[in-house]
Formats: structure tokens, sequence, C-alpha cells
């Protein structure tokens, strides 16, 4: 078992927002922006596991951003791809093990490829899960957990009468998060964007007005400050409180 540390969360999600708004501030295409946040994944990444952070997933493209600028879906793609192969040997040197969670059948193919492949490669590594949530939704994992139950169901190896929240969250996307500790969401927009939401029902969450581009070490650690400073309750008293005085 891992040694916890204090103040640093067990899972970490993060909604990276902001390339667009980071490049247009400094007067340079919105592809400049996702090219400097792709630095930041390396980053954070590499800060992560150093400190000892389990899980780490990232928001990197949701099924919404289909509907971006044909153009721009191609960048982004090519991005992927780039980072896919760029990003294999600090994955595999960090011990790291990658997952893509997502309906990675809408990727182009090339993409899908360099992700199984790069999952293959480090599936032994022991070190932490780097997550990357591609082509998601979290409304979409849910219901595509429910149409697994469904079809059980349905061939009579389950009893829909005895179904419970653990056995939908057995079928979200594998090597997903289970629970998440802490969202971190940059460019200080206040919502979740259909991100995690079966995992993130009692996650803390951190919103920063830092552009995800801008986001490195030190917000990383404001970020795991905020968290550390919690009494989190899940539902239930804080320790001082469970007297009943």
């Amino acid at each position: 078992m891992k040694e916890e540390r204090p103040g640093v969360p067990r899972s970490v999600a993060v909604i990276m927002d902001g390339n667009g708004r980071w490049a247009r501030e400094r007067g340079r295409p919105r592809v400049e922006g996702h090219r400097v946040g792709a630095e930041s994944v390396r980053v954070v990444t590499r800060e992560c596991a150093r400190l000892g952070v389990e899980i780490l997933t990232l928001y990197a493209f949701s099924l919404e951003n289909f509907k971006r600028p044909a153009r721009e879906v191609e960048f982004l793609m090519g991005l992927l791809r780039r980072f896919l192969r760029k990003e294999r040997r600090e994955i595999m040197d960090n011990n790291i093990r990658f997952n893509v969670i997502g309906r990675r059948e809408l990727l182009p193919r090339s993409v899908v490829d360099l992700i199984g492949d790069l999952e293959e490669a480090s599936a032994g590594n022991g070190g932490m899960e780097l997550n990357l949530a591609l082509a998601y939704g979290g409304r979409a994992e849910i219901v595509d957990a429910a149409r697994a139950l469904a079809a059980e169901a349905a061939a009579g190896r389950i009893d829909p009468a005895g179904l419970d929240e653990e056995m939908l969250a057995a079928r979200l996307y594998p090597g997903g998060p289970r629970e998440v500790d802490l969202l971190i969401r940059t460019a200080g927009e206040m919502r979740v964007s259909n991100f995690l939401l079966w995992q993130i029902c009692y996650a803390e969450i951190h919103v920063t007005p830092v552009c995800w581009p801008a986001f490195r070490k030190e917000e990383l650690s404001r970020a795991f400050a905020d968290f550390g400073a919690r009494v989190r309750k899940f539902g239930g008293l804080a320790p001082e409180d469970a007297d009943g005085s």
C-alpha cells in the first residue's frame, strides 16, 4: 500500500480550460494555446507522479468538442498523435500507467492505434495512473454503463432487482477513476462541463482563474494546499461537531 502524503489527494481530475483565451489575450492563434497547453500536461503529470498522486485524469477532448471547426479538431487530433509519440518515453521512464476513457471509436484510426500501443506498453508499470478523457462525456459514460447492465439483465446474467451502485460503477469506462478527491478547473469557469459526473459526487473543487497553458507547478501546489485545508465530511459531521454540542 502506498504511503499517504498529507495534503496530496489520491485521485485528481483536471478540466483543462482556457487554451483559446490564453492565446487570444496574447494576440496569438488558438492553436498556439493548445501547443503550450500540451507542455502544462507534461509538467503537471510529472509533478503529480513525483508528489505521490495515484490517479490523474485529464479532460482532453469532450464529445461536444467535435462541434468545433473541422480545422481545429484536425489540429487537436494531430497534437494528440504527437503527444502519444513524444510522451511515450516520459511515461515509461516515470513508471506511469496510461489509459484512455471515452468513446474512442469516434477518434481517427491512427489515434486509436497509438492509444492502444501506449496502453499495452505501460500496462505493467506500477506508478501513477494517467487517464486521458477523449471523446468523453460524463452522461455518455453513465448511459454506456446502463446499456451494459441492461444487456446483461436481458441475457439473464443479472437480476435487475439486485442492481446497486457498485454494479454500475464496475461498468464505467475500464481503467478510469471510480472516485475523485480533487477536481481542478482552470480559467475561472464555475461548472463541471459533463466531466466524471458519477465520480466527482464528493470531490473537493478548486477553481483558478489561471488558464491551462499557464498552469504549472506553482498553481498545482496552490490547488493541493486548498485541498489540504478542506474538511471532508462525505455527508456526515465534522469531527468537532460529532459530539452533538
